[in-house]
């Protein structure tokens, strides 16, 4: 789940207690006006705004168009039509006086609690102008009786939201832990498992990833480490990933935190070195040779260079042309440096001029 997934959902519990409380309100008022309470009949005009209200706002949020509403505001216009009825109902009930409100005061704090258990200001907007009436009109006659019957609620939603807050707060933070493990997985998928530098489709993440320039000019360095199919086979291949372990440290090192170094293949290597001159990545290029050389791993199979592992290095200007054209001539550089004898630097304009 994605924070804009978060926020959605949450967007929907805040509807969904909006069309419990509009339905809830309509119905309250449609059962008022048809079967009221001791029989007495009295259609007054709060009443009615509450079921005409409630049913347009309803039909409102079916069709959408129900948007960007303060529940709050809401929750007080109901709250004070309910308290202009329960004042305008009391006058026609005097018998009945004490059971009246006392009915009608638990019917609106029924109405809150099922609606707004996860909003407690919307609760307090809606009951407090009903409570407020109904404690003026007992004139302190059942205090205790009324205050009981809205802390009880009150209580139990401000432990509700207490515990709700807890098991958001710990949803949450289960989310980011996903996220970070996500975004470390895909990290780890980026990367090379033995080298711990970009593997191939780490390299064109990075790649695409880079901005757009127009005068910024770019080279590929395409390594491989001369004979290293011999060294494998005579030193095994717990020895090799030794090799290349400490041959794609010393590549990483000898450039700029801004140019790319991958591992390519097996053996083979790629780097691409960004904001350079043609001097400046042949001079990259000599660097690595160079740092490979001097690690001085023995490597009695490639002789006819050296007696330690050597790498040849093709290098090829990125173009317009784009990516895999740059690699092609970088390879054929490549070729040319491996012909040369091995432990040399070939550019793609040598490689033409041959």
């Amino acid at each position: 789940m994605t924070l804009s997934n978060w926020h959605a959902l949450i967007q929907a519990k805040y509807r969904l207690s909006l069309r419990l409380f509009l339905l809830l309100n309509v119905m309250s008022a449609i059962f008022s006006i048809l079967s009221p309470l001791y029989h007495m009949r009295y259609l007054a005009l709060p009443v009615l705004l509450i079921a005409a209200l409630s049913t347009v706002m309803l039909m409102l949020d079916a069709v959408n168009r129900l948007k960007n509403v303060d529940i709050r505001v809401i929750a007080l216009t109901f709250g004070m039509l309910w308290a202009w009825q329960i004042y305008m109902k009391n006058g026609i009930v005097q018998d009945e006086h004490a059971t009246y409100i006392m009915i009608a005061l638990l019917s609106v704090l029924f109405i809150s609690a099922i609606a707004f258990t996860h909003n407690i200001s919307a609760f307090a907007l809606h009951s407090l102008p009903v409570f407020l009436t109904v404690m003026w009109i007992d004139a302190g006659e059942h205090f205790l009786q009324l205050a009981y019957s809205l802390a009880v609620p009150v209580a139990g939603i401000i432990i509700q939201q207490i515990i709700q807050k807890r098991n958001d707060a710990f949803a949450q933070g289960l989310m980011s832990q996903l996220l970070e493990e996500k975004k470390r997985l895909r990290d780890l998928s980026l990367l090379d498992p033995l080298t711990g530098i970009y593997n191939r489709r780490g390299f064109q993440s990075r790649f695409d990833g880079l901005p757009a320039t127009e005068n910024e000019q770019r080279y590929v360095l395409l390594l491989d480490i001369d004979y290293f199919k011999a060294y494998n086979d005579h030193y095994g291949h717990m020895m090799g990933d030794k090799a290349l372990i400490r041959v794609s440290a010393a590549i990483r090192d000898a450039v700029r935190s801004r140019d790319i170094v991958a591992r390519y293949g097996g053996e083979e290597f790629l780097v691409l070195v960004t904001c350079a001159t043609p001097a400046l990545a042949k001079q990259a290029a000599e660097r690595i040779r160079q740092r490979v050389y001097d690690l001085h791993i023995p490597h009695m199979f490639n002789d006819s260079v050296a007696t330690h592992v050597t790498i040849s290095i093709g290098l090829a200007p990125l173009t317009s042309a784009g990516l895999d054209e740059a690699l092609q001539a970088a390879d054929r550089a490549l070729y040319g440096a491996k012909h040369q004898g091995r432990n040399h630097i070939f550019t793609s304009e040598d490689a033409r001029a041959a």
